[in-house]
């Protein structure tokens, strides 16, 4: 028997917020992107970043979708999945993406004014007041012990160029 294995995890900051849609039979699916810094420096010194697609379903794809948003920091477990379609000049033309099966966020977001979440020209706007974790993480005796470290790279003296 062949064992294989599909993977993923990531942790990097949403570069805009989740776009949240609906498919025909009413499931909820929310996407996004996320920059996750590489581990090592290039030539130059600085650390190139990956913009990785995420696409999340149902109940977790609505949470993800009201509480983060752009610039949040949030770690990704889930399956690389490579799908292909043909575009409308008939080309076929292939995406990866990371499936998420679950969705932390690993920073405390900030609260929406307003109940639409909307400014008159049409941006969030959003207070220093801070949102508190979602409730749905109230069953993890965990939730709350964020690192403060997590920019930090413990192995960075080991592989540094």
């Amino acid at each position: 028997m062949t064992l294989m294995m599909n993977r993923v995890i990531l942790i990097g900051r949403l570069t805009a917020d989740p776009e949240l849609r609906y498919t025909n039979s009413g499931t909820a699916v929310a996407s996004f992107t996320l920059a996750v810094d590489r581990a090592r420096k290039n030539q130059q010194g600085e650390r190139g970043t990956d913009f990785v697609n995420i696409v999340v379903w149902q109940k977790q794809a609505e949470t993800c979708a009201q509480y983060l948003h752009k610039g949040r920091m949030a770690g990704v477990d889930g399956r690389l999945q490579i799908r292909s379609y043909e575009n409308s000049e008939g080309r076929k033309v292939r995406v990866a993406e990371v499936v998420a099966e679950h969705v932390r966020f690993l920073d405390k977001g900030e609260r929406v004014n307003s109940p639409s979440g909307q400014s008159d020209g049409g941006e969030k706007r959003t207070s220093s007041a801070v949102t508190p974790m979602p409730t749905r993480y109230n069953d993890d005796p965990f939730a709350d012990d964020i690192p403060s470290n997590l920019d930090d790279d413990p192995f960075a003296d080991s592989y540094s160029a």
